[in-house]
């Protein structure tokens, strides 16, 4: 990489720190050439402090270190995304993030979903949804909604109507997140077994 120390006059480049399995930010630091060499050199974050005026490896006092996954660099050459398997918190207040968040993985929409369930679930005698009275049915009736909803797909994935398909598969899936919520579990538990089978 040919990263532009040059373009800043205290030779600094800004580089964004994520989380390489939640996709989370976590925070910004600067680094000059010998921070990122020596990020490269000993696979832990390193940090050119502007207060201290002095290299700084993240966690060299609290422990919370940044362990380096990959580095890239912008198309200008002059920011750095440097990806990282955080041990511990990443902000010096002690929160995931230096934006007081919780670094946890989120599946975009899924994940959404998955809260619009939980809050249907908890809320059910004040709201009258198809949810909460599936779940009021007890589980046999969600694992049976399951089993309805998988024969539809492969009924539909047998003929030509794209459309008809993707309509029972998102029902497919929609119950099944509903059946982990009724047994206990997450998206990210089924998640975890998946990544557990492919190492």
């Amino acid at each position: 990489m040919k990263i532009d120390f040059n373009k800043s006059s205290d030779g600094l480049v800004p580089a964004i720190i994520q989380d390489a399995k939640t996709k989370n930010v976590l925070m910004l630091g600067y680094m000059n050439q010998e921070a990122y060499d020596k990020t490269n050199e000993t696979g832990l974050v390193t940090f050119f402090s502007r207060s201290k005026s002095r290299l700084w490896t993240k966690g060299e006092e609290s422990g919370n270190v940044l362990k380096l996954v990959d580095i890239k660099i912008d198309c200008d050459n002059d920011t750095l995304l440097v990806m990282v398997n955080p041990e511990g918190p990443t902000c010096h207040t002690g929160t995931d993030t230096c934006w007081n968040e919780q670094n946890v993985q989120s599946f975009g929409f899924l994940s959404t979903l998955e809260n619009v369930i939980t809050s249907r679930i908890e809320n059910a005698e004040e709201q009258k949804s198809y949810v909460a009275s599936l779940f009021a049915k007890g589980i046999n009736k969600v694992a049976q909604k399951v089993g309805e909803e998988a024969v539809e797909v492969v009924i539909e994935a047998k003929d030509d109507n794209d459309d008809l398909f993707l309509e029972e598969s998102a029902d497919l899936l929609f119950h099944y997140l509903m059946l982990l919520q009724a047994k206990g579990f997450k998206l990210q538990n089924v998640i975890n077994v998946l990544e557990g089978r492919h190492k």
